[in-house]
């Protein structure tokens, strides 16, 4: 985590997200092979014997029982919900990504046609390696596949596989970080405009990339601490999925859900209680009670994981 921390503080210097395709294109490259090499050792694995360790009602029916396993098995389920609604709360990204598009073609169906593109292929893969590895490992599938130690041979596989996750994660949190730092910045410089540590600006000549690097004392200082405190958090809490799930749950509906759907209605002018008026406050309250119940049940995973909770170790 460390060193992660410190690849980041670097990387964190990148000037603005528009200079980030490249870092975003071997982040998504990395991305597509860990989870081919998680979905084939998941085949291999759940076909040994013969038969599959999961069952089609899993932990929520078996023997004629709903929840079996009792209220553990319901807390899990929930926070298992808030780790797939972590996944599709991209919102806060789609403004930044559309900012950098040039026309023609025209900006929005460029986007709609990415995000087809985008959701699609993310069900798919999510779908896949949900499925499988529940094929393969039962009730007791870890946490994330790779990383949690479910698959030990081949060994060189493994270790590539989670290669490719820091190589992804690397590129990922600076997609997700970018907006945050330029949001802070443009704050700072309209509200202080006199301020040289924040206004001012040192060029660096970088012979190698043949370009000039314009180096900012306020961005340094600001996009270091960032990561730091962030590093230190993590290093804190290290509970993979229960913080996932917390964040999942925190941001899907109001940032996925509520507010698309409220900027939807009040540009097309959709009137109260016709059809589509009612399809889509539904759809936003059936969001919202997915959003709370994920929340509670990662949240009640937290308190659980605390009662054996040591700082700065590991928790699996």
């Amino acid at each position: 985590m460390r060193f992660y921390g410190l690849v980041e503080v670097f990387l964190s210097q990148i000037p603005n997200f528009s200079e980030l395709w490249w870092l975003s294109i071997v982040a998504a490259v990395m991305s597509f092979s860990y989870s081919f090499i998680g979905i084939g050792l998941g085949i291999g694995k759940a076909t040994e014997g013969g038969h599959s360790r999961g069952t089609i009602g899993g932990s929520i029916f078996m023997e004629g029982q709903i929840f079996p396993g009792g209220i553990d098995n319901v807390w899990t389920v929930l926070q298992a919900l808030g780790n797939i609604a972590f996944a599709y709360s991209y919102t806060a990204l789609l403004i930044e990504i559309q900012d950098t598009l040039k026309s023609p073609p025209d900006e929005c169906k460029v986007m709609k046609k990415a995000n087809l593109i985008g959701i699609s292929t993310t069900t798919i893969f999510y779908l896949l390696c949900g499925c499988i590895g529940y094929a393969a490992f039962g009730d007791d599938s870890p946490g994330n596949l790779l990383t949690g130690f479910g698959f030990f041979e081949p060994f060189w596989l493994v270790g590539l596989a989670n290669a490719f996750v820091t190589i992804h994660l690397i590129g990922a949190y600076q997609v997700f970080c970018q907006p945050i730092f330029a949001s802070v910045e443009e704050w700072a410089a309209d509200n202080y405009p006199k301020n040289q540590i924040i206004q001012r600006n040192f060029r660096i000549s970088l012979p190698i990339l043949k370009s000039v690097y314009h180096a900012n004392i306020f961005k340094l200082v600001w996009r270091t601490s960032y990561v730091f405190l962030v590093t230190l958090f993590a290093m804190i809490l290290p509970f993979f999925n229960d913080i996932l799930g917390l964040i999942g749950a925190s941001s899907f509906w109001p940032l996925t859900v509520y507010f698309p759907i409220q900027m939807y209605i009040s540009r097309s002018k959709v009137q109260k209680w016709r059809k589509k008026w009612i399809f889509l406050q539904t759809l936003s309250l059936f969001s919202l009670v997915i959003s709370l119940s994920a929340f509670v049940g990662s949240f009640q995973s937290v308190l659980k994981d605390l009662r054996t909770y040591k700082p700065f170790h590991e928790n699996h």
